[in-house]
């Protein structure tokens, strides 16, 4: 082993002029930790024939690993895959609008559950409550952190022990391992599956509904499509035929769309505001899906039902902070405005045109002085509009193994997160903000010089 006398003592290293300013930039905690953790390694080295580091090198070991202790794990990225909503890189971006609403509830002190009328408690469900409402037609509504919580909220407070009736072909799991079935047993309601795993009919409703029931439950395929033989009422027949019975009807959406997606050149994606004119009691959908806000999960529909979903004790433990419902409030205003293709993230890139998307791919290949442009796909992602996309212009470059020259963008300040596509490295412009150009050209120069 190295001698343990030519290794220095923790209390001369502090003394130098080097952990002097490592205290300055870490605190005298956090470089303690490291002398001691790099100290200990050097007497558990074997000798090899090295000596003991320098007083210098010590401290340059020390403050490289300050350095990975505290280099954060959230961090923005470029994100070149054309996938709009995605999951892993955080979904949603917020509009400036939102961030500024944000910035401003987390600045200073904000009227989150205080009455300025009154000059006494307020409730923070009134935030987004009034603007929501507006926007759907609904009679109330409740956020709280996602959607996932809200329909876990929804079948506890409604369906407690009690029969909630769903087609096998809405037993859906989503990503994470979410799945309904598991959802409904962790709110102890009681799963009643009708239908097959690819048809349902009204009757299957009919038969399950002979029996006292709480709930009648529609989640969406929002992640996937079932195709070839299958069928499924629509959901103002499920609706027609609950109210007979005097069940109310809770539909999931998930991926929370207000505007007609067949706009834009893909299929319909129902929206919330179809849901509650078919009738759905309650409707349960996503902030940052294609509503394009920060991660919420929004919970809408007649008010004594929404009376007794905003008193159970989940409601607490699910409830959403003063940034989410800022951000969200914010992203709302945007629809009630009409300006929501032009002012949210996910609705620009969605409706970004062929010739605005060539013209951007060009500059790059231009500015580059290599790779090629040409045509290629979008996907809207974030377990929206499954199996949908949207034509675009690529920049696709040709490097010797693109699975490392992929690892090395993801080194990058910021990283740059591309795809492979025929075994060439592909570049998407639709999510590439304006302003990160400039950063994503200088870091393919750097990978590719």
């Amino acid at each position: 082993m190295i001698e343990r006398r030519a290794i220095p003592a923790v209390a001369n290293l502090l003394q130098t002029p080097q952990s002097t300013d490592l205290i300055l930039l870490y605190g005298r905690t956090l470089v303690l930790d490291s002398i001691r953790t790099i100290l200990a390694e050097i007497r558990g080295q074997s000798t090899d024939g090295k000596r003991v580091p320098e007083n210098v090198a010590i401290l340059e070991m020390v403050d490289r690993r300050l350095q990975t202790w505290l280099q954060p794990t959230l961090v923005p990225v470029i994100n070149a895959t054309g996938v709009i909503l995605h999951t892993n890189l955080g979904r949603a971006p917020l509009s400036k609008a939102a961030l500024h609403a944000l910035s401003q509830a987390s600045i200073t002190y904000c009227t989150l559950e205080f009455d300025l009328a009154r000059g006494t408690r307020g409730m923070r469900t009134v935030h987004a409550e009034s603007l929501l409402t507006r926007l759907t037609g609904a009679e109330s509504a409740l956020v709280v952190n996602n959607n996932a919580a809200a329909v876990l909220l929804v079948l506890s407070a409604l369906a407690f022990r009690k029969r909630v009736v769903i087609s096998r072909t809405q037993l859906v799991e989503i990503g994470g391992g979410f799945r309904v079935p598991d959802v409904m047993a962790q709110s102890s309601a009681k799963l009643v599956e009708v239908g097959t795993t690819n048809r349902v009919h009204l009757n299957d409703y009919e038969d399950a509904l002979q029996e006292p029931a709480a709930l009648v439950l529609r989640a969406h395929h929002s992640n996937f499509k079932i195709i070839g033989f299958t069928s499924e009422p629509p959901l103002d027949e499920i609706v027609a035929l609950a109210r007979q019975h005097g069940v109310p009807v809770v539909d999931d959406l998930g991926s929370g769309a207000l505007l007609d997606t067949a706009r834009f050149g893909v299929a319909h994606e129902p929206t919330v505001q179809e849901s509650l004119q078919a009738g759905a009691d309650v409707v349960c959908f996503s902030g940052d899906k294609l509503l394009g806000g920060p991660q919420a999960g929004i919970i809408v529909g007649r008010s004594d039902l929404m009376q007794r979903i905003k008193k159970h004790p989940l409601a607490r433990a699910m409830r959403a902070d003063k940034l989410c419902l800022a951000a969200l409030s914010a992203t709302i205003l945007h629809y009630l405005k009409n300006e929501a293709e032009s002012q949210i993230p996910v609705w620009q890139m969605i409706s970004k045109t062929m010739p605005e998307l060539q013209l951007r791919a060009q500059h790059w290949a231009d500015e580059l002085r290599q790779g090629e442009v040409t045509a290629g796909l979008s996907a809207i992602g974030g377990g929206s509009l499954p199996e949908e996309t949207l034509p675009t212009c690529l920049l696709a470059l040709k490097v010797p193994q693109p699975n490392r020259f992929l690892a090395k963008l993801r080194t990058l300040h910021p990283p740059i997160i591309a795809r492979i596509e025929n075994e060439r490295v592909i570049f998407d412009p639709r999510t590439v903000f304006p302003e990160q150009e400039e950063a994503l050209l200088a870091g393919l120069r750097n990978a590719l010089g």
